[in-house]
């Protein structure tokens, strides 16, 4: 997987997020902001216009910008833990210029202790790590069973799916979300839900 892998899959999330954005922003409108969805648009559109400006030469630059462009122009919590978790993947990867599935798997666990890190959050408290944390241990495992890049892709996607999914019973214990209480029950966590979208656009960028 080289930059070009990794331009497609910011490209691929950007389109989801659009398509996504309405959907996205009535889940944060039953425990948040309402405005997870417009955040995450606005964010992931400007960092397509950041990469295409500064067409960065390896992955990790290429995350790094990312990172940072969402730390700037997302609002919110999600910008500052959305920016980190790309920050920390192009940190790790440096500038190597070709990723293998096995690093792409210990650049999502940097990922995700850096969201941990950040956000304070870990499995069953309610928020992006729901999705994440699942999706990181499918990776992982896959490329120990010595799957496919694409069939690798397809488990950590699958598994942050199905983590954000298992949000909905559970009762928000970090974020806005956790004012709520026993409100929050019944509610799948956007910010699991918007991981899983980007899970999913890592899997559609493996397809291509």
């Amino acid at each position: 997987m080289n930059t070009q892998f990794f331009a497609a899959w910011i490209q691929e999330i950007a389109s989801a997020v659009r398509a996504q954005r309405d959907h996205l922003t009535q889940l944060d409108a039953a425990i948040g902001d309402a405005d997870h969805g417009a955040n995450l648009d606005r964010g992931f559109a400007a960092a397509g216009e950041a990469l295409a400006g500064a067409s960065p030469q390896t992955p990790g630059a290429l995350l790094v910008l990312v990172g940072s462009t969402l730390i700037r122009k997302v609002g919110g919590a999600s910008g500052p833990l959305y920016g980190t978790a790309f920050r920390e993947m192009g940190k790790l990867l440096g500038d190597t210029a070709e990723v293998s599935p096995g690093r792409l798997a210990d650049a999502l666990n940097a990922a995700l202790s850096g969201v941990q890190r950040l956000g304070a959050a870990a499995e069953g408290d309610k928020t992006m790590v729901d999705a994440l944390a699942p999706a990181v241990r499918a990776l992982a495992r896959a490329v120990q069973e010595g799957l496919k890049t694409e069939e690798a892709l397809d488990a950590a996607a699958a598994a942050a799916e199905e983590g954000a999914k298992a949000t909905i019973p559970l009762q928000a214990r970090k974020g806005r979300a956790s004012y709520l209480g026993p409100r929050s029950v019944g509610h799948e966590d956007p910010g699991a839900a918007s991981t899983a979208l980007i899970l999913g656009a890592l899997r559609a960028a493996g397809s291509r």
